[in-house]
């Protein structure tokens, strides 16, 4: 049996994800403002990971690269309140894609990459898959079966930049606390 997630369309995901977490998995704008203003300006980013590796299977097919192609790694906590990790992001890159980008991907640190993606007007973005993300790829502090995760290609030209959010349970229930404000 593969370790591979099956990554689907939202509207073929099965079971289909309650309104709440279709709204958060379909947001078509910065996931990075809209975490900054659940969490009352308190947001920040903890870098995880950053250097040159082989690419999974699964990223390199959506990338359209040959498998094992090294590429940039990044994997990231995006924080709520208090510094408290409400999403595990990973987000992939050829190397030939990142030279032609011409993107400083390499020194962004504690700089959300959204920032960077969504500034650049030349980039188009590929409609949302989603998954209920391995265990195992996450880290061990987070690491839980069946959360939901949301991946999406921004694309330039013929190169593009994967990026992956997968949603822990702490940022659920931050949701939960904000609604029941209302």
């Amino acid at each position: 049996m593969s370790d591979l997630p099956c990554w689907l369309s939202l509207a073929s995901a099965t079971p289909a994800p309650d309104d709440c977490v279709r709204d958060w998995l379909s947001e078509p704008g910065s996931l990075t403002l809209r975490l900054t203003a659940l969490a009352g300006g308190d947001f920040s980013v903890r870098p995880l990971l950053e250097e040159w590796q082989a690419l999974r299977d699964d990223e390199c097919a959506s990338l359209g690269l040959a498998p094992g192609t090294v590429g940039w790694v990044r994997e990231v906590y995006l924080c709520g309140r208090g510094g408290q990790p409400w999403v595990f992001a990973r987000s992939v890159v050829g190397r030939e894609a990142l030279q032609a980008l011409q993107l400083d991907l390499e020194h962004l640190g504690s700089r959300p990459l959204g920032h960077l993606l969504f500034s650049d007007k030349a980039f188009g973005r590929s409609p949302f898959e989603v998954c209920h993300y391995p265990a195992h790829w996450l880290p061990a502090e987070v690491a839980r079966a069946g959360l939901w995760a949301r991946r999406s290609r921004f694309q330039r030209g013929k190169v593009g930049v994967l990026v992956a959010e997968i949603f822990l349970p702490e940022h659920w229930q931050a949701v939960r606390v904000e609604a029941g404000k209302s």
